[in-house]
């Protein structure tokens, strides 16, 4: 989805990185593996999952000023990308978010 976003390029308009929750650290090499996606360990000093209240697979959209826009949860049950319509909504969300048509709440 960010090659068809950005169309290849660095973009200042989407960034997309990864945060695993603490304690489940031995599946990041799984998770990175082939991938090019900055990704990040929370750490229980920290604690950004439970700060933002984070739910396993939730895609969380900020603003430029890291104002939460929105939460997009990939649990099969509620999204799967696998499924042309969640894929496409998703999309059409982030192009959104990008253009600041879509405000904090």
């Amino acid at each position: 989805m960010m090659q068809e976003l950005t169309g290849g390029a660095p973009s200042t308009d989407y960034q997309i990185l990864g945060v695993n929750a603490t304690s489940l650290e031995s599946g990041n090499a799984g998770m990175v593996a082939g991938r090019v996606l900055p990704w990040l360990q929370d750490v229980s000093a920290v604690d950004a999952w439970g700060d933002w209240g984070v739910t396993e697979r939730d895609v969380r959209v900020l603003d430029r000023e890291n104002h939460l826009l929105f939460v997009y949860n990939l649990n099969p049950a509620n999204h799967d990308l696998s499924d042309p319509a969640d894929y496409a909504e998703l999309k059409q969300l982030l192009q959104d978010a990008a253009a600041g048509l879509i405000l904090p709440p």
